[in-house]
């Protein structure tokens, strides 16, 4: 990377790093290579590509740009976020221990506790919200603490600088999934994490119509271990999908300025409701991480959840949304709606959801670009119906 592009500012790395004009046809846009393999000029020479597993000029240009954005050293996408997430599990061996945020992505327990234990992996699930958990959590056969900042559904803040001196004394890598935020509202890495992750497929897409994930890292064996692991497993982005990624993140920055403001807007607006019981948003004040919040986020995100008492009551809200969508997945540009309970941490079982707080009645809102106006009449009119 140039001196000129660290230097500039987000919005104009989001647009223009990885992505310059196609040096053969001058396109603005990164070209689309629907190519399982290449010519090569002879024995043992190629122009920088040999098979389309290995490395592709779309999805180079994509992790480029994201490397950029997260100001890591390099950047790895994957199939989805969850491969993602196993990509980065294949740097432990049998025997080595996981400490894990207690209230991350259902999804990402499910991954540990039913396949990754079946391979001598063991872990550790605590409410990081309190670093002095970390600390006492890790044992000499610890190799990683990974993190959710802000939690899903439960919005609970983790202090990534805290629990990433705490690591660092004891040998051990951070790795934080940044998904809710993106890299616009947060800078883990800058914060001292040693890998960030993201379900791409949410803010940095934010069109609801790709999946995706990527590790971006800090150590030159990370970029060996997960160059070697895409190479190996196969689990890579797709040309069109990596295109698809490329042309949300460069609109990201003006996306997630519209997702913040509308975000705090819907918050206070559901924390004067009748009908809702309790909001959990870290931009509202009356949030017990309000003020941490505040340190290591640029910004409070549109991710939001709600307590409406009962799953009846939750229902009728949810079929009362006549613009937002009751559906799984967030970070889109349209309002998407989810119950917890039953979508994203269903896998979790009734007892651990009771331990987390996630009740029958809670509701996760994704709020989007809308016109927040339009956003609140139909929250409001849907909550007047339970």
């Amino acid at each position: 990377m140039t001196e000129a592009k660290k230097r500039a500012g987000f919005a104009t790395r989001a647009i223009h790093d990885g992505q310059a004009p196609d040096e053969l046809t001058g396109a603005v846009n990164v070209p689309i290579y629907l190519t399982s393999t290449y010519q090569q000029e002879e024995i043992g020479k190629n122009k920088g590509h040999e098979y389309a597993r290995l490395t592709n000029p779309t999805r180079d240009a994509l992790e480029e740009s994201l490397c950029s954005l997260e100001g890591g050293t390099s950047a790895h996408v994957f199939g989805s976020g969850m491969a993602a997430i196993t990509a980065l599990c294949t740097m432990m061996k049998s025997g080595d221990h996981v400490v894990c945020s207690d209230n991350v992505y259902g999804g990402t327990g499910r991954l540990f506790d039913k396949v990754l234990t079946n391979y001598g992996l063991t872990f550790t699930y605590v409410d990081t919200s309190v670093a002095e958990n970390v600390a006492a959590a890790i044992t000499p056969a610890t190799k990683l603490v990974h993190i959710e900042t802000p939690t899903n559904p439960m919005m609970s803040l983790t202090d990534i600088g805290a629990v990433a001196r705490i690591c660092h004394a004891k040998g051990v890598e951070l790795s934080v999934d940044n998904t809710f935020l993106s890299p616009y509202l947060q800078q883990p890495i800058a914060l001292g994490a040693d890998i960030v992750m993201h379900s791409t497929t949410k803010f940095l897409n934010g069109h609801s119509d790709g999946l995706g994930g990527v590790l971006i890292c800090t150590k030159p064996e990370h970029a060996d271990t997960f160059r070697f692991v895409q190479k190996c497993t196969g689990g890579i982005l797709s040309p069109f999908e990596s295109y698809l990624l490329l042309r949300g993140v460069k609109t990201l920055a003006v996306r997630m300025k519209q997702h913040d403001a509308n975000g705090r807007v819907v918050a206070e607006f559901l924390k004067g409701h009748a009908k809702v019981q309790q909001v959990f948003y870290p931009g509202l004040v009356e949030h017990p991480q309000h003020e941490l919040a505040k340190r290591q986020q640029h910004g409070f995100g549109s991710m939001i959840s709600m307590e409406l008492g009962s799953l009846e009551k939750a229902n009728r809200f949810a079929k009362g949304l006549r613009l937002g969508l009751l559906a799984e997945s967030l970070g889109g540009v349209e309002t998407l709606i989810c119950h917890p309970a039953t979508m994203t941490h269903a896998a979790v079982g009734a007892e651990g959801r009771a331990r987390l707080g996630i009740t029958d009645g809670l509701m996760r809102v994704s709020v989007g670009i809308e016109d927040v106006e339009d956003i609140v009449a139909d929250l409001g009119q849907a909550l007047d119906k339970i």
